[in-house]
C-alpha cells in the first residue's frame, strides 16, 4: 500500500548530457575549383546508466484552459482535459519495497479572480480520470473514481479540495516491467448561474506517492 508520508517523486535518477557542436568556416569567393571540402567526425560515447533507477511523474503540459460547455438552467459548466500524466518506473525488482504500491493524487487551490472577484472554491472543480495509452488492460493499474462538485451533492460531491486519486497500483513490483503508464482526466468546473464574470485561475497539484 502506498504511504502518503513518503513521497516517491524521485527515488533515484541518472542523467545523460547531450553535447551539440557547431563548426563553421569562411572562404573568399572565387573559382569553385579553389575551394576544398573538409569534414569533421563527431563522436560520442554514451555510457550505460548505472544506478538504482527511479519512480517519477511527468505531465505533458503546465496549463489547461477551461471553456464553457454544458451549462444549463441550474448552473454554468466549464470543461477541459488534464494534460497527460505519465508515471515511469525504471527500478530493478530488488529495489522495490515489498508490498509497495504507488498512487497519483490531485488537489486544486481556489480559483481567484483576476480583477478582485470573489473566489470560486476548490470544491467546484471535479474530474473523471481515465487511463490512456497501451497499458490499460491488465487491471493492476487503475484510474480513480469520478469526483463530482459541491453543486452535485452526494457523498462524492467534494471536488478536488483534498487529495483525490487519479491513477494507482497496489503492487509496484508486479507492474514495473511495463515501464510507464499514462492517464488524464476530464475536468469540469461547475458554478452558480450568478457567478461573477471575469478571468479566474487556480493551481492543480499532482503528487506521486509510494
Amino acid at each position: 500500500m502506498f504511504n502518503n508520508s513518503r513521497a516517491a517523486r524521485l527515488v533515484g535518477a541518472a542523467g545523460v548530457a547531450v553535447l551539440m557542436a557547431s563548426l563553421s568556416a569562411g572562404v573568399a569567393m572565387g573559382d569553385p575549383s579553389e575551394v576544398d571540402d573538409t569534414s569533421v567526425d563527431v563522436n560520442v560515447n554514451i555510457a550505460e546508466v548505472d544506478g538504482p533507477g527511479f519512480l517519477a511523474l511527468t505531465v505533458a503540459d503546465d496549463a489547461v484552459q477551461l471553456t464553457e460547455n454544458g451549462s444549463d438552467v441550474t448552473r454554468r459548466q466549464f470543461t477541459g482535459t488534464l494534460p497527460t500524466v505519465t508515471v515511469t518506473d525504471t527500478r530493478d525488482s530488488a529495489d522495490i519495497p515489498a508490498g509497495a504500491g504507488w498512487a497519483v493524487l490531485g488537489t486544486v487551490s481556489d480559483f481567484t479572480g483576476g480583477t478582485g472577484q470573489a473566489a470560486i472554491t476548490a470544491d467546484h472543480l471535479g474530474w473523471a480520470p481515465e487511463l490512456v495509452g497501451n497499458n490499460t488492460g491488465d487491471g493492476l493499474v487503475a484510474e480513480g473514481d469520478v469526483v463530482d462538485t459541491v453543486l452535485d451533492g452526494g457523498a462524492n460531491g467534494v471536488g478536488l479540495e483534498n487529495r483525490e486519486l487519479l491513477v494507482s497500483t497496489w503492487d509496484s513490483a508486479a507492474v514495473h516491467e511495463e515501464g510507464s503508464w499514462q492517464a488524464n482526466a476530464e475536468l469540469f468546473l461547475r458554478t452558480p448561474l450568478d457567478v461573477e464574470a471575469g478571468e479566474y485561475s487556480a493551481v492543480l497539484t499532482l503528487s506521486l506517492f509510494e
